[in-house]
């Protein structure tokens, strides 16, 4: 197609920055003008991904004395903000990340075709099902159905209230009001990066699409590997949500005696641990280096970490820290591709059986390699890529 001038927009949790550094990298293959705007840690990732840069207004978003902002008036001023760039970069299309509502909210401003890409789980789940982020699994009976059916009001409600907050938003940017919920997540275009397999069976919206992980990550040096033959188990602990490595001691305790090698990331924060014979702790790990080689991994359930153990035909161990970990140890157990391990049972003991469950199930592997075979046929940036292009195509 003609070139086109798209304006991506990223939260710069790596979760949110690297899928769509994954994408802006396949469209500017493909000769398109790209600027990807996020939080500068990112700018020199981004530009050698032949991508423009643009810096992300960075905002405190919880009450301080500098600058006592809620999180919608945050999104407020940094959409006054990000129209200059609208403005001045003329984009065919603005594609923002599900958390970052100043380009979209921009774009809309500027009269641009907007799209979202969620890069992870969609959180817009099918009736009858558990609240996302709860941590339980699709129901399997009418009865638990109906269980889940009750909590609905109360969901409703906080919809409603992310609604209303987000709808006041539009109206000072004189914007008009949204009557659905989700009002964050575009109606024309929403890319979901994760695997079909992982998301529960539903009647999708007409412009949702599920294209498979959106997997990027800095460049890395080689990778020495623990020695021996038996079976390799990661550990890629939280980079944010377990600050006493909680995990990764556990985990070397309790792997200490069993017929594995271990290879630990310390997430550049090394503990003084005691670091048993079969382990090996490093202070970063590439996962895309890594897990190839690895038959597990056992981590705190980042969406980024799971979708690279599955691409690899790992199966996953996972220890939920704290908000869309629980959903996404849920859907790995619904899967049939990992084992959860639910955090108040952390311990050396526990994840030493729950690493042996998984390690002694067939039908977990051939899950896992199965999710591996679906992602070397469905590359989630070239899908995603091909979608914007038509969007843009049809505007």
């Amino acid at each position: 197609m003609t070139p086109a001038t798209i304006l991506l927009g990223a939260f710069g949790d790596p979760g949110h920055a690297f899928p769509m550094i994954a994408l802006g990298r396949e469209l500017a293959q493909r000769g398109h003008d790209v600027t990807l705007q996020t939080w500068r840690r990112w700018q020199d990732d981004v530009e050698r991904e032949g991508m423009r840069f643009a810096a992300a207004p960075e905002y405190h978003v919880f009450p301080t004395r500098e600058r006592p902002l809620t999180p919608y008036q945050a999104v407020e001023r940094a959409t006054r903000e990000t129209v200059q760039l609208v403005r001045a970069l003329a984009p065919d299309a603005v594609v923002a990340d599900i958390l970052t509502l100043a380009p979209a909210l921009a774009g809309e401003l500027q009269g641009v075709p907007v799209g979202t890409v969620i890069p992870h789980l969609d959180p817009r789940l099918p009736p009858g099902s558990a609240p996302y982020s709860c941590g339980a699994r699709l129901p399997r009976t009418r009865a638990g159905r109906a269980l889940w059916r009750g909590a609905d009001p109360l969901l409703r409600h906080g919809l409603q209230l992310g609604r209303r907050q987000l709808n006041e938003t539009r109206r000072r940017l004189g914007l008009p009001a949204l009557e659905r919920v989700h009002g964050g997540i575009s109606e024309a275009l929403a890319l979901v990066a994760t695997f079909p397999q992982l998301e529960y069976p539903r009647v999708w919206p007409s412009g949702a699409h599920v294209v498979g992980p959106l997997m990027w990550e800095p460049p890395a040096t080689e990778l020495e590997l623990p020695p021996g033959d038996e079976p390799l188990v990661l550990i890629a602990p939280s980079t944010s949500q377990d600050p006493g490595q909680t995990l990764l001691r556990a985990a070397l305790e309790g792997l200490a005696d069993l017929p594995v090698r271990v290879l630990a990331s310390a997430n550049r924060s090394m503990p003084p641990v005691a670091v048993p014979a079969n382990a090996r702790i490093v202070e970063w790990i590439s996962y895309a280096r890594a897990m190839p080689a690895c038959e597990l991994v056992v981590c705190h359930g980042g969406h980024g970490t799971i979708a690279r153990a599955l691409a690899s035909g790992c199966g996953v161990v996972v220890v939920p820290a704290a908000g869309d970990m629980n959903e996404n140890a849920a859907r790995v157990d619904w899967a049939g591709v990992g084992v959860r391990l639910p955090g108040r049972l952390l311990g050396a003991r526990a994840v030493a059986l729950a690493v042996g469950r998984a390690l002694a199930s067939p039908q977990l592997r051939e899950n896992a390699r199965r999710l591996q075979s679906w992602a070397a046929v469905h590359d989630g940036p070239s899908c995603a890529a091909d979608l914007v292009e038509d969007f843009v195509a049809r505007a």
